[in-house]
């Protein structure tokens, strides 16, 4: 029988948070990962009994190796149904100017940080031999940043064409378990991982201009008409308990204007469109 265990990863805000209220309020028993005690000790209060904090940040490996460990000392009987990669940040900036720190740290988080928390609690999704559950699910959040590419998102676009591509080599390997890979890739939706990283104090010179009508315009404004996470959290949980779910989801508010069209125009096209509109040409 499966068990009704879910792990998520960055559960103290945003997505991840409004997924362990939509798993919760299903009747699953959500392990939410978080970096401080303080936010361990507010989600546990908020959330209730069903909600069960993981004390670990995804780039500090030996830490996520220790709570993989204990967590199979808890539930090594039941495992996991599901584990839900969602921490994550954005950082932005031109190319030219990011420091290599900055890109490294965005792949590091985004990209390394999913692939070890996988890693580690793969056990507990069933993939070892005569497993004694049945396999569990695995759901990577991308964005529709992994499939298209905005100007000043350089780091946060390379580590979500990333995740694309490692969660399907990821699906076809892990078919030796049983065990399902599905990308989300959201649109833009209202939560505070855009206040994090985006204001980088960067002397980017020619590009002020620009970036400064972005940041108006595409971001903020994108924003404003986006969904909320607690929307995109419904369509996670409906999505997790698809008998026969699709490969990939994407979820975009207008999505004919921001998903379907800027992919059927030619790139070139889109080059000179952006181009235009944020003063780079």
């Amino acid at each position: 029988m499966q068990s009704k265990n879910i792990l998520i990863t960055g559960a103290s805000t945003g997505i991840g948070y409004a997924s362990a209220q939509a798993f919760i309020k299903a009747g699953y028993t959500v392990y939410g990962s978080v970096r401080k005690q303080l936010d361990a000790d507010r989600l546990s209060k908020e959330l209730g009994a069903s909600f069960h904090p993981l004390l670990f940040d995804v780039t500090e490996h030996e830490a996520i190796d220790a709570v993989a460990k204990e967590l199979q000392s808890q539930i090594g009987d039941q495992g996991l149904a599901g584990l839900i990669n969602n921490a994550g940040i954005a950082l932005g900036g031109p190319l030219m100017h990011i420091p290599m720190e900055d890109l490294r740290y965005q792949m590091e988080v985004n990209v390394i940080g999913l692939v070890k928390v996988t890693q580690a609690f793969l056990p507990l999704l069933g993939a070892q031999k005569d497993s004694p559950f049945p396999p569990g699910r695995i759901l990577n959040i991308s964005s529709v940043a992994g499939k298209m590419a905005m100007p000043f998102l350089g780091p946060y676009v390379g580590s979500k064409h990333a995740v694309e591509g490692i969660s399907t080599v990821m699906r076809r390997e892990l078919q030796l378990y049983g065990i399902d890979v599905i990308v989300i890739g959201p649109g833009a939706i209202k939560t505070p991982i855009w206040n994090k990283g985006m204001d980088i104090n960067l002397d980017v010179k020619d590009y002020a201009k620009p970036m400064e009508i972005f940041a108006n315009k595409f971001v903020r404004g994108s924003i404003k008409k986006g969904f909320t996470a607690e929307k995109l959290a419904d369509d996670i949980l409906n999505i997790f308990e698809n008998p026969k779910p699709k490969t990939r989801y994407s979820i975009v508010a207008e999505k004919f204007t921001n998903w379907v069209m800027p992919r059927l125009l030619p790139a070139r096209f889109v080059d000179k469109y952006l181009g235009k509109k944020l003063k780079l040409r």
